[in-house]
């Protein structure tokens, strides 16, 4: 039995904040943690990115930030660029086989992540690498030994391939070669912490089983992130759907007022997730939430500017809550509306597409049945609305989204 000294327990509780941590929990993660410590051997702490899309949006950081807190207590973080593996493409939570990427395409967005990372992390001071570099060099024989780690049975435990089965939709067998070679990647970089979404715990786990099966006597722990919905509070933040996501490479006004406008009910979750509050003042916005003389607007206010410093300083905080303040509390117009020609007799669908206030006529479509486009503060209702004006008019899709449309 080990006696754990009190300062890695309580470092223990200060990184399984809002983590699930498997197996052991906080106490085999602080046995972990003092045995890196007394042995002078920083823990190696694993996040494999396949860089699908160029940009990352705040549900990224989540698992980001717990990578900066390791690197604070002195752990050395691996990041793995999965050039392997998104040319595989992650099936995780898919109904359908997902599309592979060139080498090409994953140089690019991993060069995009990078820059979006340093954002949260110290890319500088992290190990980086690309699972390419012993993917690509494996043997047929190798694969074989590979595979043969893991059942056809224990594969289809995962939902997403046992829904696909079950409804009849094709599974590639190329697909299972995913979490192999996910799990590989940590017997490749001797991994002893992985992170991940929860949605990942099939593909950690096995890098465990993988681990032991290829020598380690102690394999890596994991450490479950929730993922976070976006702003309409239903769905997962994803680029999937650009309108209810935060990205990191949103204005400092856009993150704010997209901060605004999440529901009551994921107030606390940000907090806990998105900023470095302490425990006690998260107690303190629980109680305040149910105390009906506070407004949850003010909490909210102060998420937005937190998160929004952050990543855009303190002036691009201050100048993105005034501007708030101004367009929807105080129902005045945006400092900066910019200044579009127009030609007349245009379609209100068509241009909110034009424009990008949406991303398609069906949202459109949806924008103005709630009520959110407006004209010179006129709500629109129809949809064959032609727009025509003497000199210019203001056009509002939303609340935060205007342009001052000119002849």
């Amino acid at each position: 039995m080990v006696d754990i000294r009190e300062e890695f327990i309580e470092q223990a509780k200060r990184l399984a904040r809002g983590a699930e941590v498997l197996p052991g929990g906080i106490e085999e993660l602080a046995v972990k943690l003092q045995h890196a410590k007394d042995t002078n051997t920083p823990l190696r702490v694993k996040l494999g990115m396949d860089p699908t899309r160029p940009d990352l949006h705040l549900g990224h950081t989540v698992v980001m930030r717990k990578l900066r807190e390791f690197q604070k207590l002195g752990h050395q973080v691996v990041l793995i660029v999965g050039g392997a593996t998104a040319m595989v493409g992650d099936p995780s939570g898919k109904s359908e086989t997902r599309p592979s990427l060139t080498k090409e395409q994953v140089e690019e967005n991993a060069k995009s992540y990078f820059e979006q990372m340093s954002k949260v992390v110290d890319v500088t001071k992290a190990e980086v690498t690309n699972n390419a570099d012993w993917l690509h060099k494996m043997s047929f024989t190798d694969l074989l030994k590979l595979a043969s780690q893991i059942t056809v049975a224990q594969m289809m435990t995962r939902d997403d391939f046992a829904k696909r089965y079950a409804e009849g939709r094709p599974i590639s067998v190329h697909e299972f070669f995913y979490p192999l070679m996910q799990a590989y990647d940590s017997v490749a970089i001797d991994a002893d912490i992985e992170l991940g979404g929860t949605d990942q715990r099939f593909n950690t786990l096995l890098g465990r089983q993988i681990q032991e099966a290829y020598g380690k006597k102690y394999p890596q722990m994991v450490m479950l992130l929730p993922l976070i919905e976006g702003t309409d509070g239903v769905v997962k933040m994803s680029k999937t759907y650009p309108e209810h996501c935060i990205s990191l490479t949103d204005s400092a006004k856009d993150m704010f007022g997209k901060l605004m406008s999440i529901p009551d009910t994921l107030i606390v979750k940000y907090f806990m997730l998105l900023t470095d509050v302490s425990e006690e003042e998260l107690k303190n916005i629980e109680n305040s939430l149910k105390d009906p003389s506070v407004n949850p607007r003010d909490l909210k206010l102060k998420l937005a500017y937190t998160i929004t410093e952050e990543y855009h300083g303190k002036n691009g905080a201050d100048q993105a809550q005034a501007e708030f303040i101004n367009v929807v509390s105080n129902k005045g117009l945006p400092s900066d509306i910019e200044e579009i020609k127009v030609e007349q007799g245009k379609n209100i669908l068509d241009l909110l597409v034009e424009l990008k206030f949406v991303q398609s006529k069906g949202e459109a479509k949806r924008l103005i049945q709630g009520g959110g486009v407006k004209i010179d503060g006129e709500k629109i209702a129809d949809m064959m609305y032609s727009v025509q004006f003497d000199e210019s008019v203001i056009l509002q899709a939303g609340k935060r989204k205007f342009a001052k449309l000119v002849k």
